[in-house]
């Protein structure tokens, strides 16, 4: 790998020594320190935090006798790993310090990234007892009332017969499997992205200027690209920090870019990785970028839109992040 290591020989506080002079002399030289929460980083990722409560995401209360949504945390994904499919791929961890920067020579850089097959594939969120189902779920989702609203159906929050024949419609269109007409985070955030598209900066978070910036919406888990009022990159969902690990909002510049970054720390791949405020960083993933837990840190992308966002941004671009992910 081409990434710079400590040495193995280092004992252990002799490592944390190095590692946190790194991390200062980094945040130094972005001249925006790092929350003193980052650090010290454990050698493997810990468990993951709790998925947040039955509701937090929905519109609030169930009215009496309606059905409450079920919760996100008893979710999964609604079908099976293809044969072959790498498991840790699943929640690809990211690295919490700066990484060990230095510059790749073209030999490197000329050298794409490999995903597998399965990545980037729309799989909905379902309960356990419909995975891999194609009979039309008779469960409310979590986003009921929000899918019923963009598909102009009656809203009430309650699954029927009408409702799942169009969201199923919906599913199929968009390539969302499997298209079983429960209304999970991935038809809500294919949905939130339709809605963004034409005008994703209508609220005016992202500022407007005669340079380009990275625009990233926490609270919509959307980012884009704009050049003054113009956008040249997106809008395209995203997934950023889960509790405990949150994307640190305000502006940042790209400092550095690594087509074939590999994390030293979780030993996990993080492609065209794009850092802009210590060890967070724009990269790719090669699952599911809607799923219910977020990353841990990193603003993640599918593979194919972390791979255009590499010939879009340059070192030096303002990276502008506001708002709060939902759950976290």
């Amino acid at each position: 790998m081409s990434e710079r290591r400590i040495p193995p020989r280092l004992t252990l506080n002799r490592r944390k020594r190095v590692l946190g002079g790194l991390a200062l002399a980094a945040t130094l030289a972005l001249g925006t320190a790092a929350p003193a929460d980052s650090y010290p980083v454990p050698p493997h990722p810990g468990p993951a935090p709790a998925p947040p409560a039955p509701g937090t995401h929905g519109p609030g209360a169930p009215a009496p006798g309606e059905a409450a949504p079920l919760g996100l945390e008893s979710l999964v994904p609604g079908e099976p790993r293809a044969p072959g499919d790498i498991p840790y791929l699943m929640d690809t961890p990211d690295q919490v310090l700066p990484p060990l920067v230095y510059e790749p020579g073209p030999a490197e850089d000329a050298v794409e990234p490999v995903a597998p097959t399965s990545a980037g594939r729309l799989v909905e969120y379902v309960p356990g007892n419909e995975v891999g189902a194609v009979a039309c779920s008779k469960q409310t989702g979590p986003y009921q009332r929000q899918v019923e609203r963009w598909l102009k159906l009656p809203v009430d929050g309650k699954q029927s017969v009408a409702d799942c024949a169009a969201v199923r419609r919906f599913q199929t269109e968009r390539g969302i499997r499997p298209s079983n007409g429960f209304a999970g985070p991935v038809t809500w955030g294919t949905i939130r992205l339709l809605a963004a598209r034409d005008r994703p900066n209508a609220a005016g978070h992202c500022p407007v200027r005669k340079s380009r910036i990275a625009c990233v919406d926490l609270d919509r888990q959307l980012m884009w690209v704009q050049k003054g009022k113009t956008v040249d990159f997106g809008p395209v969902p995203i997934r950023s920090g889960r509790p405990g690990y949150a994307t640190r909002t305000g502006t940042y510049p790209v400092y550095w870019r690594h087509k074939n970054h590999w994390s030293t720390i979780y030993h996990a791949p993080m492609p065209y990785a794009q850092f802009f405020s210590g060890g967070q960083a724009f990269h790719g993933i090669y699952d599911n970028v809607y799923s219910t837990v977020g990353s841990r840190g990193c603003v993640n992308l599918t593979y194919s839109d972390a791979r255009r966002l590499w010939g879009v941004l340059r070192k030096g671009d303002a990276v502008h992040i506001w708002g709060h992910r939902p759950g976290s």
